[in-house]
Protein backbone atom coordinates (compact mmCIF):
# COMPACT_ATOMS: atom_id res chain seq x y z
CA UNK A 1 0.00 0.00 0.00
CA UNK A 2 1.36 3.53 -0.88
CA UNK A 3 0.57 6.98 -0.53
CA UNK A 4 -2.14 7.16 -4.14
CA UNK A 5 -1.12 2.86 -5.03
CA UNK A 6 -3.67 1.34 -3.44
CA UNK A 7 -3.60 3.69 -0.69
CA UNK A 8 -5.71 2.31 2.51
CA UNK A 9 -7.56 5.88 3.55
CA UNK A 10 -10.31 5.68 0.96
CA UNK A 11 -11.19 2.42 2.56
CA UNK A 12 -11.06 3.53 6.20
CA UNK A 13 -12.77 6.83 5.02
CA UNK A 14 -15.93 4.91 3.26
CA UNK A 15 -15.79 2.31 6.23
CA UNK A 16 -16.71 5.30 9.03
CA UNK A 17 -18.92 7.16 6.47
CA UNK A 18 -20.75 3.93 5.77
CA UNK A 19 -21.72 3.41 9.59
CA UNK A 20 -23.02 6.54 10.28
CA UNK A 21 -26.72 6.73 11.13
CA UNK A 22 -27.51 8.50 8.09
CA UNK A 23 -25.36 6.84 5.34
CA UNK A 24 -27.32 6.59 2.16
CA UNK A 25 -26.39 3.46 0.05
CA UNK A 26 -25.28 4.12 -3.47
CA UNK A 27 -22.75 1.34 -4.34
CA UNK A 28 -25.19 0.69 -7.34
CA UNK A 29 -22.37 3.17 -9.11
CA UNK A 30 -19.70 0.48 -8.41
CA UNK A 31 -22.41 -2.01 -10.81
CA UNK A 32 -22.54 1.15 -13.23
CA UNK A 33 -18.62 1.25 -13.44
CA UNK A 34 -18.25 -2.54 -13.63
CA UNK A 35 -19.98 -2.28 -16.79
CA UNK A 36 -17.45 0.09 -18.03
CA UNK A 37 -14.35 -0.94 -16.98
CA UNK A 38 -14.94 -4.51 -19.10
CA UNK A 39 -14.90 -2.47 -22.08
CA UNK A 40 -11.34 -1.07 -20.45
CA UNK A 41 -9.98 2.48 -20.94
CA UNK A 42 -12.96 4.51 -19.52
CA UNK A 43 -12.89 8.24 -19.23
CA UNK A 44 -15.44 9.85 -17.32
CA UNK A 45 -15.58 13.02 -15.48
CA UNK A 46 -18.30 13.96 -12.87
CA UNK A 47 -18.98 17.67 -12.11
CA UNK A 48 -21.60 18.50 -9.32
CA UNK A 49 -21.31 21.40 -6.63
CA UNK A 50 -19.59 21.31 -3.92
CA UNK A 51 -21.07 18.88 -1.34
CA UNK A 52 -23.27 16.75 -3.27
CA UNK A 53 -21.03 13.56 -1.94
CA UNK A 54 -18.49 13.52 -4.92
CA UNK A 55 -15.66 12.33 -2.63
CA UNK A 56 -17.57 9.81 -0.64
CA UNK A 57 -18.09 8.70 -4.03
CA UNK A 58 -14.54 8.61 -4.89
CA UNK A 59 -13.56 6.60 -1.41
CA UNK A 60 -16.80 4.44 -2.54
CA UNK A 61 -14.80 3.09 -5.60
CA UNK A 62 -10.89 3.21 -4.40
CA UNK A 63 -12.40 0.72 -1.15
CA UNK A 64 -14.64 -1.29 -3.45
CA UNK A 65 -11.57 -2.18 -6.80
CA UNK A 66 -8.11 -1.16 -4.48
CA UNK A 67 -6.85 -5.11 -4.59
CA UNK A 68 -4.36 -4.54 -1.31
CA UNK A 69 -7.61 -4.02 0.66
CA UNK A 70 -10.30 -6.27 1.74
CA UNK A 71 -13.03 -4.45 1.82
CA UNK A 72 -16.06 -7.70 2.23
CA UNK A 73 -17.21 -5.94 5.79
CA UNK A 74 -18.43 -3.17 4.14
CA UNK A 75 -19.78 -3.96 0.37
CA UNK A 76 -21.09 -7.71 1.70
CA UNK A 77 -24.46 -5.76 3.02
CA UNK A 78 -24.91 -3.08 0.54
CA UNK A 79 -27.21 -3.44 -3.01
CA UNK A 80 -24.10 -4.49 -5.39
CA UNK A 81 -23.57 -7.39 -3.47
CA UNK A 82 -26.71 -8.80 -4.67
CA UNK A 83 -25.34 -8.17 -7.99
CA UNK A 84 -23.16 -10.98 -10.91
CA UNK A 85 -20.33 -7.95 -10.40
CA UNK A 86 -19.82 -8.04 -6.89
CA UNK A 87 -17.57 -10.88 -6.68
CA UNK A 88 -16.02 -10.48 -10.18
CA UNK A 89 -14.46 -7.12 -9.71
CA UNK A 90 -14.51 -6.49 -5.62
CA UNK A 91 -10.71 -6.05 -4.93
CA UNK A 92 -9.30 -6.68 -7.69
CA UNK A 93 -7.25 -3.79 -9.18
CA UNK A 94 -4.72 -1.39 -8.64
CA UNK A 95 -6.07 2.03 -7.90
CA UNK A 96 -4.36 5.36 -8.10
CA UNK A 97 -6.17 7.69 -5.86
CA UNK A 98 -5.61 11.15 -5.54
CA UNK A 99 -7.28 14.27 -3.54
CA UNK A 100 -6.12 17.13 -5.75
CA UNK A 101 -7.15 19.70 -3.12
CA UNK A 102 -4.48 18.22 -0.99
CA UNK A 103 -1.55 20.60 -0.97
CA UNK A 104 1.79 20.70 0.73
CA UNK A 105 2.31 22.70 4.24
CA UNK A 106 2.43 26.50 3.03
CA UNK A 107 2.04 25.83 0.05
CA UNK A 108 2.98 28.98 -2.00
CA UNK A 109 3.38 27.91 -5.80
CA UNK A 110 2.06 25.74 -8.31
CA UNK A 111 5.69 23.62 -8.52
CA UNK A 112 5.45 22.78 -4.82
CA UNK A 113 1.76 21.44 -5.30
CA UNK A 114 2.40 19.54 -8.51
CA UNK A 115 5.76 18.45 -7.28
CA UNK A 116 4.39 16.53 -4.32
CA UNK A 117 2.27 14.89 -6.30
CA UNK A 118 4.95 13.46 -8.58
CA UNK A 119 7.32 12.69 -5.83
CA UNK A 120 4.24 10.13 -3.93
CA UNK A 121 3.73 8.83 -7.20
CA UNK A 122 7.00 7.56 -7.90
CA UNK A 123 7.71 6.78 -4.32
CA UNK A 124 4.65 4.48 -4.39
CA UNK A 125 5.72 2.76 -7.58
CA UNK A 126 9.47 2.11 -6.91
CA UNK A 127 8.30 0.46 -3.46
CA UNK A 128 5.42 -1.38 -5.31
CA UNK A 129 7.89 -2.88 -8.34
CA UNK A 130 11.30 -3.14 -6.46
CA UNK A 131 12.47 -5.82 -8.88
CA UNK A 132 12.13 -3.32 -12.13
CA UNK A 133 14.97 -0.91 -10.78
CA UNK A 134 12.85 2.17 -11.69
CA UNK A 135 14.57 5.54 -12.79
CA UNK A 136 12.39 8.20 -10.70
CA UNK A 137 14.41 11.10 -12.70
CA UNK A 138 11.88 10.06 -15.78
CA UNK A 139 8.74 11.21 -16.00
CA UNK A 140 5.98 9.83 -13.74
CA UNK A 141 4.11 8.75 -16.98
CA UNK A 142 7.17 6.95 -18.49
CA UNK A 143 7.86 4.68 -15.09
CA UNK A 144 3.90 3.30 -15.64
CA UNK A 145 4.53 2.56 -19.32
CA UNK A 146 7.67 1.16 -18.29
CA UNK A 147 6.19 -1.16 -15.94
CA UNK A 148 3.47 -1.68 -18.39
CA UNK A 149 5.82 -2.70 -20.90
CA UNK A 150 7.31 -5.13 -18.49
CA UNK A 151 3.96 -7.28 -17.62
CA UNK A 152 1.02 -5.93 -19.86
CA UNK A 153 -1.15 -6.86 -16.98
CA UNK A 154 -0.42 -3.92 -14.64
CA UNK A 155 -3.11 -1.57 -15.22
CA UNK A 156 -4.32 0.66 -13.33
CA UNK A 157 -7.77 2.29 -11.93
CA UNK A 158 -7.18 6.44 -11.64
CA UNK A 159 -9.53 7.96 -8.92
CA UNK A 160 -8.74 12.03 -9.21
CA UNK A 161 -11.20 13.77 -6.94
CA UNK A 162 -11.52 17.79 -7.23
CA UNK A 163 -8.81 17.84 -10.37
CA UNK A 164 -9.76 21.59 -10.38
CA UNK A 165 -8.85 22.30 -7.39
CA UNK A 166 -5.77 24.31 -8.00
CA UNK A 167 -8.26 26.58 -10.73
CA UNK A 168 -9.49 28.65 -7.32
CA UNK A 169 -6.26 28.95 -6.17
CA UNK A 170 -4.80 32.42 -6.10
CA UNK A 171 -0.91 31.21 -6.69
CA UNK A 172 -1.64 29.16 -10.07
CA UNK A 173 -1.10 31.21 -12.80
CA UNK A 174 -2.55 30.93 -16.23
CA UNK A 175 0.75 29.25 -17.37
CA UNK A 176 0.78 27.10 -14.62
CA UNK A 177 -3.18 26.02 -15.67
CA UNK A 178 -1.83 25.02 -18.62
CA UNK A 179 1.01 23.49 -17.65
CA UNK A 180 -1.03 21.23 -15.19
CA UNK A 181 -3.52 20.09 -18.29
CA UNK A 182 -1.06 18.99 -19.63
CA UNK A 183 0.19 17.01 -16.66
CA UNK A 184 -2.58 15.29 -17.08
CA UNK A 185 -2.85 14.54 -20.61
CA UNK A 186 0.56 13.43 -20.36
CA UNK A 187 -0.53 11.13 -17.53
CA UNK A 188 -3.53 9.63 -18.61
CA UNK A 189 -4.10 10.08 -22.50
CA UNK A 190 -3.75 7.14 -24.59
CA UNK A 191 -1.83 5.28 -21.84
CA UNK A 192 -2.40 1.66 -22.50
CA UNK A 193 -2.39 1.52 -18.20
CA UNK A 194 -5.04 3.17 -17.63
CA UNK A 195 -7.87 0.83 -17.54
CA UNK A 196 -10.72 3.43 -16.47
CA UNK A 197 -10.06 6.97 -14.86
CA UNK A 198 -12.83 8.86 -12.81
CA UNK A 199 -12.56 12.37 -11.95
CA UNK A 200 -14.32 14.71 -9.77
CA UNK A 201 -14.68 18.05 -10.11
CA UNK A 202 -16.93 21.03 -9.37
CA UNK A 203 -16.51 23.05 -12.81
CA UNK A 204 -16.84 21.10 -16.31
CA UNK A 205 -13.26 20.46 -17.95
CA UNK A 206 -15.05 21.38 -21.60
CA UNK A 207 -13.69 25.02 -21.30
CA UNK A 208 -10.16 24.33 -19.72
CA UNK A 209 -8.67 22.93 -22.05
CA UNK A 210 -8.01 23.59 -25.72
CA UNK A 211 -10.24 21.12 -27.19
CA UNK A 212 -7.57 17.88 -27.08
CA UNK A 213 -5.83 17.72 -23.88
CA UNK A 214 -8.80 16.09 -21.99
CA UNK A 215 -11.12 15.47 -24.36
CA UNK A 216 -11.16 11.55 -23.74
CA UNK A 217 -13.14 12.42 -20.89
CA UNK A 218 -16.90 11.85 -21.27
CA UNK A 219 -18.63 14.94 -18.43
CA UNK A 220 -21.75 14.16 -16.66
CA UNK A 221 -23.20 17.17 -14.89
CA UNK A 222 -26.27 17.49 -13.02
CA UNK A 223 -28.21 19.92 -15.38
CA UNK A 224 -27.53 17.85 -18.55
CA UNK A 225 -26.29 14.07 -18.29
CA UNK A 226 -29.32 11.95 -17.42
CA UNK A 227 -26.07 9.24 -16.30
CA UNK A 228 -24.90 8.62 -12.85
CA UNK A 229 -27.53 11.48 -11.44
CA UNK A 230 -29.52 9.23 -9.35
CA UNK A 231 -25.79 9.10 -7.01
CA UNK A 232 -25.25 12.51 -6.20
CA UNK A 233 -27.67 14.04 -4.09
CA UNK A 234 -30.24 12.64 -2.23
CA UNK A 235 -33.24 11.30 -3.91
CA UNK A 236 -37.27 11.70 -2.37
CA UNK A 237 -37.23 8.19 -1.58
CA UNK A 238 -34.17 7.78 0.10
CA UNK A 239 -34.60 11.34 2.41
CA UNK A 240 -37.67 9.41 3.19
CA UNK A 241 -35.74 6.15 4.36
CA UNK A 242 -32.80 8.13 6.75
CA UNK A 243 -36.15 10.42 7.99
CA UNK A 244 -37.83 7.52 9.23
CA UNK A 245 -34.62 6.69 10.65
CA UNK A 246 -34.44 9.85 12.43
CA UNK A 247 -37.56 9.91 13.97
CA UNK A 248 -36.48 6.38 15.36
CA UNK A 249 -33.37 7.26 17.11
CA UNK A 250 -33.81 10.83 17.89
CA UNK A 251 -35.68 12.31 21.15
CA UNK A 252 -37.88 14.90 20.81
CA UNK A 253 -37.27 15.57 16.87
CA UNK A 254 -37.58 19.15 15.76
CA UNK A 255 -37.52 18.34 11.85
CA UNK A 256 -40.71 17.82 9.54
CA UNK A 257 -40.05 15.81 6.56
CA UNK A 258 -41.79 19.05 4.64
CA UNK A 259 -38.94 21.20 6.73
CA UNK A 260 -36.46 19.13 4.84
CA UNK A 261 -38.23 19.50 1.72
CA UNK A 262 -38.27 23.30 1.97
CA UNK A 263 -34.55 24.16 3.29
CA UNK A 264 -32.78 21.68 1.11
CA UNK A 265 -34.57 20.31 -1.80
CA UNK A 266 -35.33 22.08 -5.32
CA UNK A 267 -32.54 21.19 -7.23
CA UNK A 268 -32.92 18.62 -10.50
CA UNK A 269 -31.42 15.49 -12.32
CA UNK A 270 -31.18 16.03 -16.45
CA UNK A 271 -34.27 14.05 -16.39
CA UNK A 272 -36.19 15.30 -13.66
CA UNK A 273 -36.27 13.71 -10.81
CA UNK A 274 -35.89 16.05 -7.55
CA UNK A 275 -32.59 16.02 -5.65
CA UNK A 276 -31.68 17.41 -2.29
CA UNK A 277 -28.47 18.64 -0.76
CA UNK A 278 -27.26 15.75 0.95
CA UNK A 279 -24.45 17.24 3.16
CA UNK A 280 -27.38 19.80 4.47
CA UNK A 281 -30.15 16.77 4.91
CA UNK A 282 -27.74 14.88 7.01
CA UNK A 283 -26.10 17.54 9.64
CA UNK A 284 -30.51 19.31 9.68
CA UNK A 285 -30.64 15.68 10.80
CA UNK A 286 -27.86 14.96 13.24
CA UNK A 287 -28.22 18.12 15.13
CA UNK A 288 -31.53 17.99 15.24
CA UNK A 289 -32.14 21.41 13.52
CA UNK A 290 -33.24 23.29 10.11
CA UNK A 291 -29.79 25.36 9.35
CA UNK A 292 -27.71 26.82 6.13
CA UNK A 293 -25.22 23.92 6.56
CA UNK A 294 -23.81 23.86 2.75
CA UNK A 295 -23.91 27.18 2.55
CA UNK A 296 -22.00 27.91 5.42
CA UNK A 297 -19.07 25.74 3.55
CA UNK A 298 -18.77 28.58 0.73
CA UNK A 299 -17.72 32.00 1.09
CA UNK A 300 -20.20 34.62 0.84
CA UNK A 301 -18.95 36.58 -1.88
CA UNK A 302 -19.16 34.07 -4.48
CA UNK A 303 -22.79 34.53 -5.11
CA UNK A 304 -22.25 38.41 -5.17
CA UNK A 305 -19.49 38.03 -7.64
CA UNK A 306 -21.34 36.44 -9.97
CA UNK A 307 -24.36 39.11 -9.91
CA UNK A 308 -22.49 42.20 -9.56
CA UNK A 309 -20.44 41.51 -13.12
CA UNK A 310 -23.75 42.80 -14.89
CA UNK A 311 -26.24 43.98 -11.84
CA UNK A 312 -28.54 45.81 -14.22
CA UNK A 313 -29.29 42.43 -16.41
CA UNK A 314 -29.42 40.34 -13.06
CA UNK A 315 -31.21 42.18 -10.53
CA UNK A 316 -34.47 42.33 -12.21
CA UNK A 317 -34.49 38.71 -12.58
CA UNK A 318 -33.36 38.00 -9.16
CA UNK A 319 -36.40 39.74 -7.46
CA UNK A 320 -38.46 37.11 -9.89
CA UNK A 321 -36.69 34.51 -8.25
CA UNK A 322 -36.84 35.41 -5.20
CA UNK A 323 -40.69 35.54 -5.09
CA UNK A 324 -40.59 31.74 -6.27
CA UNK A 325 -40.53 32.33 -10.13
CA UNK A 326 -38.79 30.55 -12.66
CA UNK A 327 -36.51 32.43 -15.27
CA UNK A 328 -35.62 31.71 -18.79
CA UNK A 329 -31.99 30.68 -18.86
CA UNK A 330 -29.42 29.35 -21.68
CA UNK A 331 -27.36 27.66 -19.52
CA UNK A 332 -23.84 26.78 -20.87
CA UNK A 333 -21.94 24.98 -18.00
CA UNK A 334 -18.71 25.85 -19.16
CA UNK A 335 -19.07 29.52 -18.98
CA UNK A 336 -18.45 29.37 -15.05
CA UNK A 337 -14.53 28.67 -15.85
CA UNK A 338 -14.58 32.45 -17.20
CA UNK A 339 -14.09 34.89 -14.12
CA UNK A 340 -15.02 37.26 -16.59
CA UNK A 341 -18.62 36.93 -17.00
CA UNK A 342 -20.11 39.18 -19.72
CA UNK A 343 -23.69 38.20 -19.90
CA UNK A 344 -26.74 37.25 -17.78
CA UNK A 345 -26.46 33.43 -19.74
CA UNK A 346 -23.07 33.27 -18.41
CA UNK A 347 -23.67 34.48 -14.81
CA UNK A 348 -26.42 32.38 -14.30
CA UNK A 349 -24.43 29.39 -15.99
CA UNK A 350 -21.47 29.96 -13.22
CA UNK A 351 -24.66 30.02 -10.34
CA UNK A 352 -25.73 26.63 -11.89
CA UNK A 353 -22.61 24.94 -11.86
CA UNK A 354 -22.11 25.78 -8.04
CA UNK A 355 -25.34 24.95 -7.18
CA UNK A 356 -26.73 28.58 -6.48
CA UNK A 357 -29.26 28.23 -9.00
CA UNK A 358 -31.45 25.10 -9.96
CA UNK A 359 -31.83 24.96 -13.34
CA UNK A 360 -34.75 22.33 -15.16
CA UNK A 361 -36.45 22.51 -18.93
CA UNK A 362 -34.99 25.63 -19.55
CA UNK A 363 -35.37 27.59 -16.63
CA UNK A 364 -33.38 29.08 -13.51
CA UNK A 365 -35.06 28.92 -9.70
CA UNK A 366 -33.27 29.50 -6.17
CA UNK A 367 -33.52 26.05 -5.57
CA UNK A 368 -34.76 26.16 -1.57
CA UNK A 369 -34.95 27.68 1.44
CA UNK A 370 -31.25 27.58 2.71
CA UNK A 371 -29.80 29.29 -0.88
CA UNK A 372 -32.96 32.24 -0.68
CA UNK A 373 -31.58 32.67 3.27
CA UNK A 374 -28.33 33.67 1.70
CA UNK A 375 -29.58 35.64 -1.48
CA UNK A 376 -31.60 37.25 1.19
CA UNK A 377 -28.62 38.39 3.27
CA UNK A 378 -26.70 39.56 -0.15
CA UNK A 379 -29.49 41.94 -1.03
CA UNK A 380 -29.71 43.31 2.74
CA UNK A 381 -26.09 44.33 2.40
CA UNK A 382 -25.51 45.37 -1.20
CA UNK A 383 -26.49 48.61 -1.72
CA UNK A 384 -25.53 48.29 -5.32
CA UNK A 385 -28.66 46.47 -5.69
CA UNK A 386 -30.74 49.45 -5.91
CA UNK A 387 -34.29 48.87 -5.52
CA UNK A 388 -33.95 45.01 -3.96
CA UNK A 389 -31.46 46.59 -1.06
CA UNK A 390 -33.61 49.29 -0.63
CA UNK A 391 -36.89 46.97 -0.12
CA UNK A 392 -35.33 44.58 2.02
CA UNK A 393 -34.13 47.61 3.93
CA UNK A 394 -37.77 48.19 4.58
CA UNK A 395 -38.96 44.30 4.91
CA UNK A 396 -38.81 44.19 9.30
CA UNK A 397 -41.66 47.78 9.14
CA UNK A 398 -43.70 46.41 6.07
CA UNK A 399 -44.65 42.95 8.48
CA UNK A 400 -44.45 44.75 11.64
CA UNK A 401 -47.65 47.31 9.64
CA UNK A 402 -49.18 44.26 8.52
CA UNK A 403 -49.29 42.68 11.94
CA UNK A 404 -50.76 45.64 13.36
CA UNK A 405 -53.40 46.14 10.65
CA UNK A 406 -51.45 49.49 9.24
CA UNK A 407 -52.43 49.37 5.83
CA UNK A 408 -51.48 52.98 5.37
CA UNK A 409 -48.08 52.04 6.09
CA UNK A 410 -48.07 49.06 3.96
CA UNK A 411 -49.42 51.58 1.03
CA UNK A 412 -46.44 54.09 1.87
CA UNK A 413 -43.67 51.22 1.86
CA UNK A 414 -44.86 49.69 -1.61
CA UNK A 415 -44.92 53.15 -2.95
CA UNK A 416 -41.55 54.30 -1.77
CA UNK A 417 -40.02 51.09 -3.26
CA UNK A 418 -41.96 50.95 -6.73
CA UNK A 419 -40.92 54.55 -7.45
CA UNK A 420 -37.45 55.33 -6.13
CA UNK A 421 -35.67 53.54 -9.21
CA UNK A 422 -37.84 52.91 -12.83
CA UNK A 423 -37.78 49.19 -12.58
CA UNK A 424 -38.27 46.46 -15.02
CA UNK A 425 -42.12 45.64 -13.56
CA UNK A 426 -44.88 47.51 -15.26
CA UNK A 427 -47.15 44.99 -13.41
CA UNK A 428 -48.44 43.81 -16.56
CA UNK A 429 -48.75 40.37 -14.71
CA UNK A 430 -49.56 39.26 -10.37
CA UNK A 431 -45.98 38.11 -10.99
CA UNK A 432 -44.15 41.28 -11.20
CA UNK A 433 -46.30 42.56 -8.39
CA UNK A 434 -45.68 39.32 -6.17
CA UNK A 435 -41.83 39.63 -6.85
CA UNK A 436 -41.91 43.07 -5.47
CA UNK A 437 -44.08 41.88 -2.36
CA UNK A 438 -41.84 39.60 -1.85
CA UNK A 439 -38.65 41.10 -1.42
CA UNK A 440 -41.18 43.37 1.30
CA UNK A 441 -41.97 40.64 3.13
CA UNK A 442 -37.88 39.47 2.62
CA UNK A 443 -37.48 39.36 7.09
CA UNK A 444 -40.58 37.71 7.33
CA UNK A 445 -39.17 34.16 6.20
CA UNK A 446 -37.49 34.44 9.49
CA UNK A 447 -40.35 33.71 11.41
CA UNK A 448 -42.47 32.48 8.62
CA UNK A 449 -42.55 29.65 5.89
CA UNK A 450 -43.59 31.64 3.15
CA UNK A 451 -45.60 29.38 0.09
CA UNK A 452 -46.45 30.86 -3.29
CA UNK A 453 -49.35 29.39 -5.03
CA UNK A 454 -50.46 27.31 -2.57
CA UNK A 455 -53.55 25.02 -2.85
CA UNK A 456 -56.07 25.95 0.07
CA UNK A 457 -60.02 25.70 0.32
CA UNK A 458 -61.59 25.60 -3.33
CA UNK A 459 -58.18 27.78 -5.22
CA UNK A 460 -54.53 28.58 -5.21
CA UNK A 461 -53.81 31.28 -2.98
CA UNK A 462 -50.88 33.73 -3.67
CA UNK A 463 -49.05 33.71 -0.26
CA UNK A 464 -49.80 31.82 2.75
CA UNK A 465 -47.14 32.47 5.61
CA UNK A 466 -47.38 29.56 8.19
CA UNK A 467 -45.23 30.10 11.36
CA UNK A 468 -42.68 27.90 11.64
CA UNK A 469 -41.30 27.95 15.87
CA UNK A 470 -44.62 29.82 17.59
CA UNK A 471 -47.50 28.23 16.68
CA UNK A 472 -49.86 31.11 18.23
CA UNK A 473 -47.87 33.27 15.74
CA UNK A 474 -50.46 35.44 13.35
CA UNK A 475 -50.99 33.06 10.16
CA UNK A 476 -51.03 35.61 6.91
CA UNK A 477 -52.95 34.88 4.04
CA UNK A 478 -52.06 37.18 1.18
CA UNK A 479 -54.14 37.93 -2.40
CA UNK A 480 -52.79 40.42 -4.88
CA UNK A 481 -54.37 41.96 -7.83
CA UNK A 482 -53.42 44.19 -10.75
CA UNK A 483 -56.41 46.44 -12.04
CA UNK A 484 -58.80 44.95 -9.18
CA UNK A 485 -59.42 46.13 -5.14
CA UNK A 486 -57.56 45.33 -2.32
CA UNK A 487 -61.53 44.49 -1.62
CA UNK A 488 -61.63 41.79 -4.33
CA UNK A 489 -58.65 40.49 -3.13
CA UNK A 490 -59.90 40.04 0.75
CA UNK A 491 -63.35 38.91 -0.41
CA UNK A 492 -61.41 36.28 -2.54
CA UNK A 493 -60.12 35.19 0.31
CA UNK A 494 -63.10 34.58 1.98
CA UNK A 495 -65.23 33.31 -0.64
CA UNK A 496 -62.38 30.48 -1.20
CA UNK A 497 -62.37 29.70 2.10
CA UNK A 498 -58.34 29.91 2.10
CA UNK A 499 -58.59 29.78 5.70
CA UNK A 500 -59.23 26.00 5.68
CA UNK A 501 -55.40 25.55 5.11
CA UNK A 502 -55.23 26.36 9.08
CA UNK A 503 -57.53 24.00 10.27
CA UNK A 504 -56.91 21.10 12.20
CA UNK A 505 -57.59 17.89 11.38
CA UNK A 506 -60.87 16.29 11.89
CA UNK A 507 -61.14 15.71 15.93
CA UNK A 508 -57.99 17.10 16.54
CA UNK A 509 -56.57 20.17 17.89
CA UNK A 510 -55.43 22.88 15.20
CA UNK A 511 -51.16 23.17 14.60
CA UNK A 512 -52.23 26.93 14.17
CA UNK A 513 -53.75 28.84 16.62
CA UNK A 514 -52.55 32.43 16.21
CA UNK A 515 -55.02 34.99 14.43
CA UNK A 516 -55.52 34.67 10.84
CA UNK A 517 -55.10 38.01 8.37
CA UNK A 518 -56.36 38.18 5.58
CA UNK A 519 -54.19 40.45 3.54
CA UNK A 520 -55.22 41.89 0.28
CA UNK A 521 -53.06 44.20 -1.93
CA UNK A 522 -53.97 45.61 -5.31
CA UNK A 523 -52.19 47.57 -7.74
CA UNK A 524 -54.20 49.97 -10.25
CA UNK A 525 -51.81 50.62 -13.80
CA UNK A 526 -54.24 53.74 -14.34
CA UNK A 527 -53.32 55.88 -11.02
CA UNK A 528 -50.43 53.86 -10.55
CA UNK A 529 -51.00 53.47 -6.96
CA UNK A 530 -51.26 50.46 -4.80
CA UNK A 531 -54.10 49.41 -2.08
CA UNK A 532 -54.32 47.36 0.88
CA UNK A 533 -56.57 46.03 3.08
CA UNK A 534 -56.57 43.56 6.02
CA UNK A 535 -59.07 42.08 7.56
CA UNK A 536 -58.82 39.13 11.02
CA UNK A 537 -60.72 36.02 9.77
CA UNK A 538 -62.88 33.53 12.15
CA UNK A 539 -60.48 30.23 12.95
CA UNK A 540 -62.02 27.68 10.78
CA UNK A 541 -61.14 25.50 14.11
CA UNK A 542 -61.64 28.36 16.84
CA UNK A 543 -64.64 30.10 16.73
CA UNK A 544 -63.95 32.48 19.82
CA UNK A 545 -62.04 35.14 17.15
CA UNK A 546 -61.97 38.85 16.88
CA UNK A 547 -63.75 39.98 13.77
CA UNK A 548 -61.50 43.57 13.31
CA UNK A 549 -58.87 45.57 14.78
Amino acid sequence: MGMYLNAVAPYSLYKTEAAKPYFVDKSMLLYDLSLLLEESSSYICITRPRRFGKTIMANMISAFFNKDVNSKDIFDRLEIAKTEKYQKHRNKYHVISISFNEMPEECKSYRQYIARIVRRLKSDLVKAYPELDLETEEAVWDIFSNIFEGDDTQRYIFVLDEWDFIFHQDFVSESEKRDYLLFLRNLLKDRPYVLLAYMTGILPIAKYSSGSELNMFTEFTMAKSPAFSSYFGFTEEEVDRIYARYISITQNPAISREGLRVWYNGYHTADGENVYNPRSVVQALRFNNLASYWTSSGPYDEIFYYIEKNVADVRDDLAVMIAGEAVPARIEEYAAVSMNLQTKDEIFSAMVVYGFLSYEKGKVTIPNKELLDKFADMICKESSLGYLYQIARTSDRMLRATKAGDTKTVEEILEYVHNTETPIYSYNHEVELAAIVTLAYLSARDYYRMEREDKAGVGFVDFIFYPIADMNEDCIILELKVNASADDAILQIRNKNYALRFAGKLGMKPQYTGRILAVGISYDKATKKHSCKIEVLKHPSIQSMEDDF
